[in-house]
């Protein structure tokens, strides 16, 4: 399966320069815990929950920080037609939790999590199970 396929193609986004107040209530109306951070709709930056909550210990005020301030930068990404083990493997590489999917031009046209990737996984365990259940019935339930 290539990454595209797995892949959520409703990425969420902000500029640079959107203020973390923002952000926070983007992840609030969105139901999300990360933002990639783009520029000429390539990905230059993903700003987590956790880098927020981070620069809220680190800082006095963060009224006025902003995407740019907090991102990590120059996220790792994967190609949309890489099989989709490379997902895993990449993943444990760069030890993180997500990655922009881009196509031949570096422009994002998704996104791929750890989630996606063990929700994938359990889905084809299933189906082997359902195989496996039907060729030998001493293992059906």
């Amino acid at each position: 399966m290539p990454v595209g396929d797995l892949a959520n193609e409703d990425v969420v986004t902000v500029d640079p320069d959107t203020n973390i107040r923002e952000i926070a209530q983007t992840f609030s109306s969105e139901g999300v815990g990360s933002v990639v951070v783009v520029e000429s709709d390539e990905p230059r930056g993903i700003v987590t929950d956790r880098e927020i909550a981070l620069a809220i210990g680190e800082h006095d005020d963060i009224s006025e920080m902003t995407a740019q301030d907090i991102m990590s930068e120059n996220p790792e990404t994967i190609h949309h037609d890489e099989d989709g083990f490379a997902v895993a493997k990449k993943l444990g590489e760069a030890k993180v939790r997500r990655l922009p999917v881009v196509d031949d031009d570096g422009t994002l046209v998704g996104i791929v999590t750890l989630d996606d990737v063990v929700a994938t996984v359990g889905e084809e365990m299933t189906s082997i199970a359902d195989v496996i259940e039907s060729q030998s019935p001493g293992y059906s339930a």
